[in-house]
């Protein structure tokens, strides 16, 4: 395996990890930890998923940089296009949406309840298959 597939695994992994361990274990595991207010856990929330975004953003880069130079067989572009588009969506249309609801709850207004956290969740499965699915790929050749 040559050194731009090797990286592309490694990302492809690694990101899938975190993905799996922020938004299916820590952020719905905080909630239940004694004395974790509904504020205290949406203030740990924002910072986790910043980072985490922070960190997907830089992935996504260096994935894109690596499919751009090629060759990259299509049926792994595809799968890391689904991944890179999933990132896209959350960040642009449905974390926003999600940082006005914290805002509100954070400043003490009761919002209402938002069916925007079900789509991000959505994505991040989506996203999650997709970076199994292309790291499998790139493994088996």
């Amino acid at each position: 395996m040559s050194a731009a597939p090797a990286i592309e695994v490694a990302i492809a992994f690694c990101w899938l990890g975190m993905v799996l361990a922020i938004s299916f274990l820590e952020a719905p595991l905080k909630f239940r930890a004694p004395g974790v207010t509904l504020q205290i856990g949406l203030g740990i929330g924002r910072l986790v998923f910043r980072a985490l975004n922070t960190v997907e953003v830089a992935f996504a880069l260096v994935i894109l940089a690596i499919v751009v130079a090629g060759p990259t067989p299509v049926r792994i572009t595809a799968a890391f296009s689904v991944a890179l588009g999933s990132l896209a969506v959350q960040l642009l249309a449905v974390r926003p949406l999600l940082t006005r609801r914290s805002d509100q709850v954070l400043s003490g207004l009761q919002a209402p309840g938002s069916r925007a956290h079900y789509v991000y969740i959505g994505l991040e499965v989506t996203k999650a298959v997709a970076l199994a699915v292309a790291g499998i790929l790139l493994l088996t050749g």
